[in-house]
This record gives C-alpha cells, structure tokens and sequence, in this order.
C-alpha cells in the first residue's frame, strides 16, 4: 500500500465540504487532514500541516480563491484543484485560475444526486490522484506514495463506444488530420502548442480532459491567443486545414469519414478510461476512419487514457508523438503509450508544432 494522498478542502460551503470529504473518504487513496471555509482558515491550518493536494472555491468571502492562489504559489507552491459551480462566468474565471498556477478543475459536486454523485465522485478523486504526482513551476511534488490513479470502480474500454479498427490501413490522402489528447496540465500546455501552428496549419481535433461549459470558455480563450480557429466540436462539424475543434466536456468525440473529407460526431457514452470525453475514443476512431491519414499526439496527464487508441493509430500507419517527460505537468498518459509500443518519436512540448508541421510537409 503507498501513502495516501493528504488534501485540504477550501471551501466557504458547508454543504460542499461534507459531500467532498464524503467523496475523499470513499477512496482508500486519499484522506482528508482538514476543511476551511475561506482562505483566512485555511493559511491557519497550512501552518500547522502541508497536504498534498488543495481544493480551492473560486468565490469566498474575505479572499476570492484565485487571490489565495496566486498567494500561495508565490510563497509555497502546492498542487491545486480549482472547485466551481456549473457556469459560464465560472468557466472564464477558472482559465485565470488555471494561468495562476491551478493544477486542475472540478465541478462541485450536485447534492443528493446518488446516481449522479457516483460518477461525478469518481472523477474528483481522479484528479485529486493525479494532481497530487503534478510537477509544479518552483518545485517538485511532495507526495512521494504510490496512490494508484485507479479505483473499485468497472475501467471501461473504447470498446463501450465502437468497436476496434479493422486492421486494414487507409491509403493516404492530400489531407492529414492531427488527433491530440491531453490531461492535468494539458490546458497551458495545448496554448503553448497551437500559439506556435501557422494558420494554413492541418486540421486538428483535440480531446482534453476537462468538466462540461468549461471546454466552451477554454476554446473561445485559445481562438483569442491561435492564428488557427479554435472552436468546441458540435456534432458534424468539418475537420478543416487551420482549424481546430475540441472536444466538449462530458461528451465523447469521434472522428468521422465521407469519401475524402472529415467530420466529429460528437455524442453521449459511459465514462472510457475513467473519462468521457476519453482520448482512447478519439484514436481509436482515427485508426478506424483516417488510418495513416492520422498523427496522433498524446500529451501531459495522468493514467493511461489514450494509450491503447494510440496503439491502434500506430497499427495502422499513422505517425505518433508524444510529449517528453521533462516538459510534461504528469508524465503518466505519454508514459503509457510509450510503453505500448504506439509512438514514434518523443519530444519536448516545444518541439510539437514544427513536429505537425514537419509531418504535413512530407505527405
């Protein structure tokens, strides 16, 4: 058994509080070592015991939690999850948080929904694991145990969504479609990934672990910063040269073919991976309906969602990358896929465009 991951609950509701720490406690990986209802509280509490993990409210009294976070990543750099309500003033202010330091973000969890509540627990507890293995700007991470990313919970396959490529690889086209998954860390890094693509860059479709309305904001936020166009994938949207869609939170995204062009099916789907939208769904519909057409990139994050779709990408001709260990917040997701054999060539994140561009240039 590894140490479990230590977490302190920043949160100006009392309600909240019970139901995360009702939520931690289900997880033999983590433990709760205290709650606070506003920063003032919580930096009392931080004196006398340093988790590893922090949940931190957005809006609180005496000190808004983006204020605390910029507080606390100056003079003590802890990994920090971002907790909010379902909305999409909420959604803009966690990009700020996410820019501040924020490892990661929640949706708080919606009382007295049990069916709901299981679902919604397991993904918490899931980026709390990972965020605590997260390597921040000033330091490394304080948690040294070996708290699984996996739970009791059933870990579903892509197989739940659509069945395995045939095997068969695609002759190559004029057009090539990059396929990017990404996770804890992921949001910074895909902005510093597509500020440096041109805007005739290949078509890009993107599958990054995040809550729903959020990937809204977070699209809009990279169309403002990119040269391509970044937009949230509604169902059929085209896949196009210089454009990028990204997948909505809580819906899975598949790519699709008719004749020579490409579109996303965006849909509804059992969490695969421990995720929904789940990059293993992305790439594994790539193999299907791109073959060698497809480069798969696989970005920072933890676990392994991912790793077998890029598996499958690689059975079939396409070219994979993934980002190197030194660059990456969690090493996990690139880590696994490297092990499983589906990567071509690991680089640093800075080093990711020119690899697209390089790969368009030679077809």
């Amino acid at each position: 058994m590894g140490k479990k991951v230590r977490v302190l609950i920043i949160d100006d509701s009392a309600s909240v509080r019970q139901t995360l720490t009702r939520i931690f406690e289900s997880d033999p990986d983590i433990e709760v070592i205290g709650a606070a209802s506003d920063p003032f509280m919580a930096a009392r509490k931080l004196q006398e015991d340093v988790p590893d993990v922090i949940t931190l409210d957005v809006e609180m009294p005496r000190m808004d939690g983006i204020t605390f976070l910029r507080k606390l990543m100056a003079q003590h750099p802890i990994p920090v999850v971002m907790c909010s309500s379902l909305t999409e003033k909420g959604s803009e202010t966690l990009l700020q948080a996410l820019e501040a330091g924020a490892v990661d973000v929640i949706l708080k969890p919606k009382i007295g929904a049990a069916d709901h509540l299981a679902e919604t627990g397991m993904r918490i507890c899931e980026v709390v694991k990972s965020a605590a293995h997260a390597r921040l700007p000033a330091t490394r991470r304080r948690f040294s145990g070996s708290a699984s990313a996996s739970g009791p919970a059933q870990k579903l396959t892509a197989d739940a969504v659509l069945p395995p490529p045939t095997g068969k690889a695609m002759a190559k086209t004029t057009e090539m479609v990059v396929c990017i998954g990404a996770s804890t860390g992921g949001t910074e890094a895909l902005r510093d990934l597509l500020e440096r693509l041109p805007a005739n860059a290949p078509g890009i479709v993107v599958v990054q672990h995040m809550p729903e309305k959020f990937t809204a904001a977070f699209a809009r936020r990279l169309d403002s910063l990119c040269e391509v166009a970044v937009k949230e994938a509604v169902d059929g949207d085209p896949v196009l040269r210089g454009h990028v869609l990204i997948a909505p939170g809580d819906k899975h995204m598949l790519l699709e073919r008719q004749g020579a062009r490409y579109h996303v099916s965006v849909r509804t789907g059992p969490l695969v991976s421990r995720h929904r939208p789940s990059v293993d769904v992305l790439f594994r519909s790539a193999a299907r309906s791109a073959g060698s057409n497809a480069m798969g990139v696989i970005m920072t994050g933890m676990g392994d969602d991912g790793a077998r779709g890029m598996e499958e990408m690689h059975q079939v001709g396409a070219f994979n990358i993934a980002q190197d260990e030194a660059s990456s917040i969690v090493f996990g997701m690139p880590k696994e896929a490297i092990a499983r054999g589906g990567v071509d060539r690991v680089v640093p994140l800075d080093q990711i465009a020119r690899e697209i561009l390089a790969a368009d240039a030679r077809r």
